[in-house]
């Protein structure tokens, strides 16, 4: 009993106030002090053996009640907690366990709640997709963190921010960079502002890409990065000096709900502004035109990743002097979502994304190689899509590395102007890769890659049949 120590204030004092009690009158029937019984009934002093002993005589407390079942109850809000919308609420788990200990219904009222929250949440944002597939406008929603507000905007509007290339071109120029943009931007942020940039090690910076130190007048960026991530890293502080106000307009534009997502904003346009300034749109395009948007040919002639130069396939929209209309879908290998863009937004409506058959997938099994496929959506669109997996910083031998796949896609009809075209079978096009915007809003009978059943058929419950998805539906 000495070696598991047992706090049970609130067990305490709930049986105190059910026999109607004082902590004066309870302590003096335990032979305690009122101030050590507070402790007590406060968790700053755990049960003793001879306390419980007493409880059981004097009270007719049943010892194994003063220890209880309350794990399920704790796990339970636990993951309440977990949630990000209520993460940094609690400073610790004692708090939960005051509750769970107080009103042990009640912590268990609010599980279920929130269970039950989340189920309707998700119900909701499948309908809310499905409804956005036929035209129909819907303001069901489920509660937003800054960084969903912030990623919905970008996904929606046209990846390309007119005032900001104006200003990269100009910087551009001023800059008279030549092949060694690294160096100029070192010197022009050494020269205009006092800023020198060092790279670091990883074991001096191991959680850090990049950190500007006020103080000292110092950019650092990690040494983990490859040289064409050291270099945006280096033009996106560039950018967020230079471009100061033009970025702060655009992010007054946006019209965002909070300083958070705000900040988030400014990320997303210094990152923008520092492709704008690596690959200048007129020279970008035009090479992207000669080269037949070879995007490994773009990288090497521009000095930067395959990562980089696809970004910026995404941008050339400018009225006049448009580029082949990509878009783009960059996802872990959980199949997490971690950013959407397009040069007329993500077409979430057209194309969705969510299909287990799309190529960004299969990519993980082959890295670092080039899939090309033509795919067709239920509604007869077809598409041409780029996969190919994406290196992360640099990991330590002890470490696993992080990777990630980008699916780069443009309409079939445009295959002729890529060099990626020429990849495609000959049948590709008459007979493209079916796929789905998502598992929950495709009816595509007899997929081998189904995940989940369409929310809009009820599911073939029949016992004498048994299909081929685990999800069959009517």
């Amino acid at each position: 009993m000495a070696s598991q120590k047992i706090f049970a204030g609130a067990r305490i004092r709930r049986i105190r106030n059910a026999k109607g009690l004082t902590q004066t009158a309870m302590a003096e029937g335990l032979g305690i002090s009122p101030s050590y019984l507070n402790l007590i009934e406060r968790n700053q002093r755990p049960l003793t053996v001879q306390l419980i002993l007493k409880l059981a005589s004097v009270y007719k407390v049943d010892p194994e009640e003063l220890q209880g079942e309350s794990g399920a109850s704790l796990a339970a809000l636990k993951e309440v907690f977990s949630d990000p919308l209520l993460a940094g609420e609690l400073p610790g788990e004692h708090e939960l366990v005051e509750v769970v200990e107080a009103a042990p219904n009640a912590a268990a009222a609010l599980a279920k709640l929130y269970r039950a929250y989340r189920e309707q949440a998700a119900r909701l944002s499948d309908l809310s997709e499905m409804l956005a597939r036929e035209g129909r406008a819907t303001a069901i929603s489920a509660t937003r963190l800054p960084v969903d507000e912030v990623r919905e905007i970008f996904e929606r509007r046209a990846n390309y921010f007119p005032t900001l290339e104006e200003e990269a071109e100009a910087f551009h120029r001023v800059l008279e960079a030549g092949d060694d943009l690294a160096g100029a931007l070192k010197t022009w942020l050494r020269s205009e502002h006092g800023i020198a940039v060092r790279v670091l090690p990883a074991d001096i910076m191991p959680n850090w890409r990049r950190r500007y130190d006020r103080h000292s007048q110092r950019l650092f960026v990690s040494e983990r990065l490859s040289a064409a991530d050291r270099l945006r890293e280096i033009a996106v502080e560039a950018c967020l000096i230079r471009m100061q106000v033009a970025v702060a307009a655009e992010i007054e534009a946006l019209k965002l709900g909070s300083n958070e997502a705000r900040r988030l904003a400014r990320f997303e346009l210094g990152r923008y502004a520092a492709h704008a300034l690596m690959m200048p749109y007129q020279a970008f395009l035009a090479a992207a035109e000669r080269t037949r948007y070879d995007i490994e040919v773009l990288a090497a002639r521009f000095h930067v990743s395959f990562e980089q130069a696809a970004s910026r396939l995404t941008t050339l929209a400018r009225d006049g002097a448009a580029g082949v209309p990509f878009f783009m879908l960059e996802v872990d290998n959980a199949g997490n979502r971690l950013r959407r863009a397009g040069a007329g937004g993500f077409p979430a409506s057209r194309f969705g994304g969510g299909c287990p058959k799309l190529g960004h997938h299969a990519a993980f099994a082959q890295p670092e190689q080039v899939l090309v496929e033509a795919v067709v959506m239920p509604d007869g669109e077809m598409f041409l899509t780029l996969a190919r997996t994406l290196e992360g910083p640099q990991a330590a031998f002890d470490e696993r590395p992080r990777r990630t796949a980008l699916l780069l896609a443009c309409d079939l009809a445009y295959k002729d102007r890529l060099v990626y075209g020429a990849a495609l079978p000959a049948s590709a096009a008459e007979a493209p890769i079916p796929v789905g915007p998502a598992c929950r809003l495709c009816e595509r009978p007899g997929c081998l890659a189904r995940a989940e059943p369409p929310v809009t058929r009820p599911l073939g419950l029949d016992e004498m049949v048994t299909g081929l998805s685990a999800f069959d539906f009517q």
